[in-house]
């Protein structure tokens, strides 16, 4: 067995003490797929620079039914450093996650919780005209979301299968490790900002520039007060935290 992944199944690799699932775009639908198809109710992450960083709090949650995947080039970068190893293909949640729900048609149910008000709807109304997705209701991560409760009631009200929830690093994902085991939906996707460009609040890069894996360049540029950090003391925290932790893991992730 290759040196680089003693530490892991053969089809992962340790980063910043995450298990990051090595696999492609179509491998990764077939496997949510059966999932769904199985009622196996799985959480997916999606492992860029700032959720390894943002997330460490959270490694001990995601023992069981989860799937953390790599996006963006710094998390490629660092895989190299560590493993001298690339992952297969970028698995960004803003490309990938558009196209699993159009492969899923009328089969998936999928309800949208987050973003400034009107976000999610405007997403839902793009996600339904462009891609024929069968969106089964939406929710706002303010007021519409404040109590708890009444939201997984109206989740599970909804009969969603998908559940897409945006509310950022770590905000999402500690969302959904504490609501799981009471919310119905068997796909559980944190997303990020990926209703904000779907409602077109946010632009995407151009089709060359994303090309180039450049995209964290292009929305620096636009929101540089809100990113800055990000893309410059916090990298050098993410790459520091991958280099001490290695190939060791803090915990593991299930298939």
């Amino acid at each position: 067995m290759n040196s680089a992944i003693n530490q892991t199944p053969h089809d992962r690799l340790a980063l910043g003490g995450f298990s990051v699932l090595r696999t492609t775009g179509p491998q990764l639908m077939d496997k949510l797929s059966r999932k769904l198809n199985q009622g196996e109710q799985t959480a997916l992450f999606f492992a860029n620079t700032n959720f390894i960083v943002q997330c460490q709090g959270l490694q001990a949650g995601m023992v069981k039914d989860t799937l953390v995947i790599n996006d963006g080039i710094g998390v490629d970068i660092a895989t190299w450093l560590v493993h001298r190893t690339r992952f297969p293909e970028n698995l960004n949640g803003t490309d990938f996650t558009p196209a699993f729900l159009q492969s899923l048609g009328q089969q998936g149910k999928v309800f949208l919780f987050g973003g400034k008000p009107g976000v999610a709807q405007r997403a839902a109304d793009t996600l339904r005209t462009q891609f024929g997705v069968n969106i089964v209701g939406t929710c706002d991560g303010y007021a519409q979301a404040a109590d708890t409760d009444l939201l997984v009631e109206r989740i599970n009200a909804s009969g969603a299968n998908v559940l897409l929830v945006a509310m950022g690093n770590p905000l999402q994902e500690r969302w959904i490790l504490q609501q799981r085991h009471r919310l119905q939906p068997t796909l559980l996707f944190g997303i990020g900002a990926l209703l904000d460009f779907l409602a077109g609040d946010k632009a995407r890069a151009p089709e060359w520039v994303r090309r180039f894996r450049l995209e964290w360049l292009y929305r620096l540029c636009l929101e540089p007060a809100r990113l800055a950090r990000r893309y410059t003391l916090d990298i050098g925290r993410f790459l520091a935290l991958c280099l001490r932790t290695g190939k060791r893991l803090d915990t593991g992730n299930s298939h």
